[in-house]
């Protein structure tokens, strides 16, 4: 499920499909008024201006956009008699930048840039707000997509990290339960030197929260917890003892977030900037 947008008290649904991000249009329309938002559309479709700007956008994007029909469109756009509806635009020309859905959550969809161009149509003050809540919506979902990277290298390494513990800490003659034991505890190795509590110790302190500790690391303690990981593995097939490990580790964690929070802090003041 998309997120959906918030502006000026009006919600506005949103979706992306084959690449391209699309902003309800009907929901807009209801920020002018709630009772005749299909109106609203087609008065919109009939203008020349929106015709062309509707074919440009699409032969811009869409090798499969048919000019022939396209101009026939445009030749009458403006004339008292002509009238256009999405599900007509889309099915003559092959258009991309425009989507119709159906049922009860239905409506007419447009590719952001040509939603945008509505929103003008509507209200030049609801464009403003528009784009700067897209925007937001955006950075929100880089950086969710930045932490989700970084946990997947997180368990990427841990892969790593877990066949150092296999191949040099793990006897043969041990049981399923007590090699379980043993990641657990190198697991731990990991949290103590990074977060300062074990896995069990924060289940204790944190009941009501889903997913284990490492579900709730900010993106600078997954990219730290990579590291440390991969140095773990290392210092493993070395043969260095578990307590020299963790202190060494521990010392590795501090610097390192002391080095990605003075870089956060240098990249917020250049942003400002």
């Amino acid at each position: 499920m998309k997120p959906k947008l918030q502006v000026l008290d009006q919600e506005i649904r949103t979706l992306t499909k084959d690449g391209f991000e699309y902003i309800c249009i009907t929901d807009i329309a209801r920020f002018k008024n709630r009772e005749q938002t299909d109106d609203l559309i087609r008065n919109w479709l009939r203008n020349r201006n929106t015709i062309e700007f509707l074919g440009i956008w699409e032969q811009l994007n869409n090798p499969n956009f048919k000019p022939v029909e396209f101009d026939g469109f445009k030749k009458e756009a403006g004339l008292n008699s002509f009238t256009l509806t999405p599900k007509q635009w889309i099915a003559s020309t092959a258009a991309v930048g425009v989507i119709s859905k159906q049922g009860r959550y239905g409506g007419t969809y447009a590719q952001k840039d040509i939603a945008f161009e509505f929103a003008s149509w509507v209200s030049v003050e609801f464009k403003l707000y528009l784009i700067k809540e897209f925007q937001r919506l955006k950075e929100h979902e880089q950086q969710t997509l930045g932490w989700d990277i970084r946990r997947n290298l997180a368990k990427v390494n841990y892969l790593i990290h877990t066949d150092a513990i296999k191949e040099n800490l793990i006897p043969d003659e041990l049981t399923k339960s007590q090699i379980r034991c043993i990641y657990a505890s190198e697991a731990d190795v990991l949290n103590m030197a990074l977060f300062g509590i074990t896995a069990k110790q924060w289940r204790d302190q944190n009941p009501s929260l889903s997913g284990n500790l490492r579900d709730h690391a900010n993106v600078h303690q997954l990219v730290c917890l990579a590291n440390l990981e991969s140095l773990n593995a290392h210092f493993i097939e070395q043969g260095i003892p578990q307590s020299e490990r963790l202190a060494e580790l521990n010392k590795l964690a501090i610097r390192q977030m002391r080095i990605l929070s003075v870089a956060q802090g240098m990249l917020l003041v250049d942003k400002e900037i």
